[in-house]
């Protein structure tokens, strides 16, 4: 192996050494419980408001908005199951979300299906964008949340969010949006959003896996999912975990500065991109436009061959990719979300998803670029898919 080459941000990203360095004092000297009234407790809930603020104001938030948790998924369940409680005290009891949502969200709709919930699952058009029609349709005064993710983890597409979130608002329903793809990525701004509840997620924007947030607006008052002492002002019961929120705060604010970093993590992928589709039998899946689609995020089905091979040879090699939702990954099946775009089965099976980020260089895109026309021409020289296809003169 001469070279490694991380190409998997979507499903975490390394931590940031001026992440650890905000973290280690909230180890060491800094312990105290938020909750505690004496030294080292009140030292510590000022750290605590401090970064509750840093983190707002990245979102464009107040600081009593945010509220941390311990990861996206956490976040996701709060909003959808807290909105659904709130709804049906006010006799709302239909959901709507997307078919190509992160399992976080469809499988807490599910459960809430089994709850007694009507959930309407909207369709997306072969890019990935939801059909904001049926969401109009299926729409009614007995709605209590439109679930739709800002943009999608696997084939980066930007949903309109604002434009959703009026046509819920119009009919008296709550708009919740996992924001967990898109922050560092795009800029995120709760206000020009228009939503009323967003989840982020700290290992997507180079923390420690375990902490997560979910910002909830001012006068919305959704149910509790985590009872507990008291904390996050009787809202999410747990003692905070201070040292790793230090560190969301300082991962937030590095995501901010780096924004403007992006046109050129989009330059990579379009080089990426456009000398992939040059194998032939290949195909791009998700959005065409460039702004439409999340600046890291590319992702290509390669015909006659499944994914898994190419992750593990690409592995061998040092690269790393993934075919979908590291969340999915012990799963045997092809991506709901190239499912719902109408990919078909079998070329579901065979594509890639590469995600990089401002610390990918030139050199890692031209290091992909040697290493995968071989393993995609390996891989089919051993596909019976592909002896078939050629037999019959489809190829």
């Amino acid at each position: 192996m001469s070279r490694f080459v991380y190409a998997d941000n979507a499903a975490t990203t390394a931590v940031k050494p001026e992440v650890i360095s905000e973290m280690m004092p909230y180890f060491t000297d800094k312990w105290g419980n938020p909750s505690s009234l004496h030294k080292k407790g009140r030292e510590a809930a000022i750290a605590l408001e401090e970064a509750r603020a840093r983190i707002a104001a990245c979102l464009g938030a107040e600081a009593k908005e945010i509220y941390f948790t311990s990861c996206g998924s956490e976040s996701d369940n709060w909003a959808i199951k807290g909105a659904a409680a709130l709804g049906r005290a006010k006799g709302k009891t239909h959901i709507i979300t997307s078919k190509i949502e992160h399992h976080a969200v469809l499988h807490t709709c599910e459960a809430l299906e089994k709850d007694g919930f009507e959930v309407t699952y909207v369709g997306v058009d072969a890019e990935g964008f939801v059909n904001v029609d049926e969401i109009k349709t299926a729409i009614s005064d007995k709605t209590a949340v439109v679930a739709i993710m800002t943009a999608n983890n696997e084939i980066g597409t930007i949903e309109p969010i604002a434009e959703i979130a009026k046509i819920a608002h119009a009919h008296g329903a709550l708009m919740f949006t996992d924001a967990v793809q898109a922050v560092g990525n795009i800029p995120v701004d709760v206000r020009a959003l228009g939503v009323d509840m967003l989840a982020l997620s700290g290992h997507k924007i180079h923390t420690p896996k375990g902490i997560g947030a979910l910002y909830i607006k001012k006068g919305v008052r959704i149910r509790n999912l985590i009872d507990g002492g008291g904390q996050e002002r009787g809202k999410r019961g747990g003692t905070e975990n201070l040292p790793y929120i230090m560190g969301l705060a300082r991962a937030m604010e590095l995501a901010v500065e780096r924004l403007p970093k992006m046109a050129e993590v989009a330059r990579l992928r379009d080089r990426l991109r456009d000398e992939l589709l040059k194998i032939p039998h290949t195909s791009l899946n998700g959005p065409r436009a460039d702004e439409k689609r999340l600046p890291g995020n590319l992702n290509i089905g390669f015909e006659y061959i499944e994914g898994e091979s190419i992750s593990l040879l690409l592995d061998a090699e040092g690269i790393c990719v993934s075919t979908g939702s590291a969340c999915a990954s012990a799963s045997l099946d092809p991506s709901h979300v190239l499912l719902a775009t109408g990919v078909p089965h079998e070329r579901a099976h065979g594509s890639v998803r590469f995600s990089i980020s401002d610390d990918t260089t030139a050199e890692d895109i031209d290091y992909i670029l040697e290493k995968l026309p071989p393993v995609i021409t390996r891989l089919r020289e051993m596909s019976p898919l592909y002896s078939e296809a050629k037999a019959a003169h489809l190829i």
